[in-house]
């Protein structure tokens, strides 16, 4: 039997002309989930024993045994031997559909303990485990079902926030599409210990293979979730409807913006009602946590960060793919040793950790242990623990003025520190990359505007950085949600750690 990804990836690396090219051969092809091994994709394993990247090519010569993409023995790959997989236990190994793989593998034991200890004893494993939300927040998930829980209300819901959209991120999409039983398993525990009857996975629209699955594993898993029911609902690609307010308004059919807060969603969610807003690695850890007890999970981690967190490595890495262990592990080890450095060979020059809104981290910070508490410490954040790496050849300026430029375009418009402020970021970093030479021709006119601002203080002066600072504290402490709070994060981080090519 010949196992092969249907993951997104894999297909987009060509998976089904290679698992066509072995059953030509008479092969009995098996379609899993990915291993995350994504540089090794399209990666077949026949008998334990790894083969990638492959073409169709080269399956005459795996099966002849002459191949020289052979890896050994998949579990020994250094890359997965590291890992302490808890949420992608069964990752390359199931297959994503199979209500028989899930059963077989573990899969409805969290479940059945719940209902079998009770909705309160649920709260109490899940506050005691230690989880927290997965999203970037690190917000404790114990506590927030418990303020469901005890809210008034007959209506209740359990919403997964799906819309994975920062940069270098992709662990969300992996378990939506290998392992779509393992999210539902949680939400229904979920819906369980606060009483919720239905539940929405809010998924983004360009995630169109995750949403096909999960429909599927919806419909296939409905007699186990009874009588919790569960529906996909696809969102029109707005990174701010990643921020749980703007989510639920999208869920009802208005425009995507931020909703004030107080009430939280925890007491006036959707509809009004009292609602839990999870992502989806949270919610996939819980049925392990209840299936293997709270002391167990609390039992793995760092400091105040307990389990295990999917790192996702990606941009200019030598071994990019997911990567999943307990906090704790450095960013040095993370970037060196697991990512192999960089896939140029040149030296690392920043790591950007958190998404396109976190900071930009220099190899002076690969001391920093994976944590919320040490990256907070540091003035950055691992959010969706995304890390995107850049060589030195990277433009911090340019980078810097990305964050904003992308803030403006994503701002859904309600506070005016976002909307206004990501603006005037960008014309203000333009002042501070703008070049000395003067513009001749047709070019000239539209310059005119830039020279005279530039003219107001010299590039790179005190007076033009220190706007840029200001800037970033009104963003950062009057913005209405993270979108516009933290944009500064990568913005003061490049003119912290690389200051001349602000100009200063």
């Amino acid at each position: 039997m010949v196992r092969i990804s249907d993951d997104a990836l894999a297909l987009a690396c060509g998976a089904d002309a290679v698992a066509a090219a072995f059953a030509a051969q008479g092969c009995e092809v098996r379609r899993v989930s990915s291993r995350g091994m994504h540089r090794l994709e399209p990666l077949a394993e026949i008998d334990g024993q790894g083969f990638g990247p492959l073409a169709p090519g080269d399956v005459a010569a795996v099966l002849a045994g002459t191949s020289g993409r052979a890896i050994g023995r998949v579990e020994a790959h250094p890359f997965l031997a590291r890992q302490q997989r808890l949420i992608f236990a069964r990752a390359g190994i199931t297959r994503p559909l199979s209500l028989a793989d899930y059963a077989a593998t573990g899969g409805w034991a969290g479940l059945e303990q719940a209902r079998a200890i009770g909705p309160a004893a649920t709260l109490d494993a899940v506050e005691a485990s230690g989880l927290r939300g997965r999203g970037g927040a690190g917000f404790p998930a114990g506590t927030k079902w418990r303020t469901v829980a005890g809210a008034p209300g007959a209506t209740k819901y359990v919403v997964c926030n799906a819309d994975e959209g920062d940069s270098g991120t992709f662990a969300d999409r992996m378990v939506m599409e290998g392992d779509p039983f393992l999210l539902l398993e949680g939400m229904a525990i979920a819906a369980h210990a606060v009483g919720a009857g239905r539940g929405y996975i809010y998924v983004r629209s360009e995630y169109p293979h995750a949403i096909r699955k999960l429909e599927a594993a919806i419909a296939l898993a409905a007699p186990q979730l009874a009588p919790f029911t569960v529906e996909v609902r696809v969102g029109a690609g707005a990174y701010v409807c990643g921020e749980e307010t703007s989510l639920l308004n999208s869920l009802e059919g208005k425009r995507g913006e931020v909703r004030a807060k107080p009430p939280l969603p925890a007491l006036a969610g959707l509809f009004g009602r009292p609602t839990v807003v999870n992502n989806v690695l949270t919610l996939a850890s819980v049925p392990w946590i209840l299936a293997n007890g709270a002391e167990a999970y609390q039992a793995i981690g760092f400091g105040r960060s307990r389990g295990t967190m999917p790192i996702q490595l990606a941009g200019n890495v030598k071994h990019g793919g997911l990567f999943e262990v307990g906090f704790g592990i450095t960013l040095g080890e993370l970037v060196n040793e697991i990512g192999g450095g960089t896939a140029s060979g040149r030296p690392v020059k920043a790591v950007q950790v958190g998404g396109p809104l976190g900071a930009y981290h220099p190899p002076a910070d690969f001391h920093l242990p994976f944590d919320y508490e040490s990256f907070a410490a540091a003035d950055g954040l691992i959010g969706h623990a995304g890390l995107v790496v850049f060589d030195d050849s990277a433009d911090m300026r340019a980078q810097a003025r990305f964050a904003m430029a992308f803030c403006a375009a994503e701002s859904c418009g309600k506070c005016t520190p976002c909307r206004i402020g990501s603006t005037r970021g960008v014309e203000l970093l333009d002042r501070l990359g703008a070049s000395d030479r003067q513009p001749r021709g047709p070019d000239a006119v539209e310059a005119l505007p830039q020279m005279r601002n530039a003219a107001k203080a010299p590039r790179g002066s005190a007076a033009e950085i220190a706007l840029l600072e200001d800037l970033c504290e009104t963003m950062k402490f009057g913005s209405l949600c993270a979108l516009g709070g933290f944009t500064p994060y990568p913005v003061l981080s490049a003119l912290r750690h690389w200051p001349e090519e602000f100009g200063a």
